[in-house]
């Protein structure tokens, strides 16, 4: 971690509002003042928020299928803007600088668009992104404020790997907006076993709960959840910002894993019986999670830089 100091925690009446559950979107994501930020790592629980996060849309003409499948690339483009737009930082693509451009500016959407696209480039998509890629994404876009003597870090935390997976959330999202992934969990072969179906990425703006709790909440900048989604000129322009309210609930779950076939050979390994075994994750709820899966949160992306 390269900075460890904390911020004061702000008075009670102010956490409290800060951090009060939404009924409908919260319009100061991304923007100046009344969005206050807290970071109040000491003691048993934990508040952090973080202000100035971008919330873009991830549907959006010019990208493969629409940008179906770029929930990775945007929601890291989320990331980005924060860096740039909140501590200054030279982060961007040749002439291509995020801190020029404004997400709410209809005149910015054609090259934030591209800028999505090329952050899926530098991750690989495939169809899809995965976050080892993405940090490799954000290294490239971030190779500018290292050429101007800026510091930066990433990493990634399972929530298989740590016995605190609440509190490490906390503590790096107090360094900057997370990149966190969830699958997307139906029944599996046996009884009570689930198997992934599929997966989303989304960007983590704020955190409370307790340090070794079983329990979070978070809001969240999701790039596929756009209020407007399928309406009108929906890939052609911006929605309002929304920061959408979850809960992640500690499980243990018998996670099945199927046999991936192998293309370079004859036989087809996905009839071969897959693999069981009982893994730890997250399930994350909310108003706006409601479906035919369950959601499991599996892991996060942090960033950190210093100038």
């Amino acid at each position: 971690m390269i900075r460890n100091a904390l911020i004061a925690a702000a008075a009670t009446a102010t956490i409290a509002s800060v951090f009060a559950p939404m009924a409908s979107a919260d319009p100061v994501i991304g923007t100046p003042p009344p969005c206050v930020g807290a970071a109040d790592l000491v003691g048993p629980d934990f508040n952090v928020r973080k202000c100035g996060v971008s919330d873009v849309d991830q549907f959006r003409a010019g990208l493969e299928n629409n940008g179906g499948a770029y929930c990775g690339p945007t929601s890291l483009y989320n990331v980005l803007h924060y860096w740039a737009h909140e501590k200054d930082a030279p982060v961007g693509w040749l002439t291509t600088k995020v801190a020029n451009l404004n997400p709410k500016d209809q005149a910015d959407y054609n090259v934030i668009t591209n800028s999505i696209g090329r952050i899926g480039v530098d991750a690989k998509y495939n169809g899809s992104t995965n976050l080892t890629n993405l940090r490799t994404a954000w290294t490239v876009a971030t190779k500018p404020a290292r050429d101007a003597g800026w510091t930066t870090t990433t990493g990634a935390v399972n929530t298989k790997d740590v016995p605190d997976f609440a509190g490490e959330l906390a503590k790096k999202l107090n360094e900057g907006p997370l990149q966190l992934v969830y699958g997307r969990y139906k029944e599996g072969p046996t009884a009570g076993s689930l198997q992934r179906s599929g997966g989303h990425i989304v960007t983590v703006v704020s955190a409370t709960g307790s340090f070794g709790g079983s329990t979070i909440q978070l809001k969240l900048a999701d790039p596929g959840r756009a209020w407007d989604h399928g309406d009108g000129d929906y890939l052609k322009t911006q929605s309002a910002y929304e920061a959408l309210d979850v809960t992640l609930t500690k499980k243990s779950i018998k996670q099945y894993v199927p046999v991936a076939d192998d293309e370079n050979t004859a036989a087809d390994e996905s009839l071969q019986p897959g693999t069981y075994s009982t893994v730890t994750r997250w399930e994350l709820t909310g108003p706006r999670y409601v479906g035919t899966t369950r959601q499991m949160v599996e892991a996060f992306n942090w960033f950190d830089m210093a100038k």
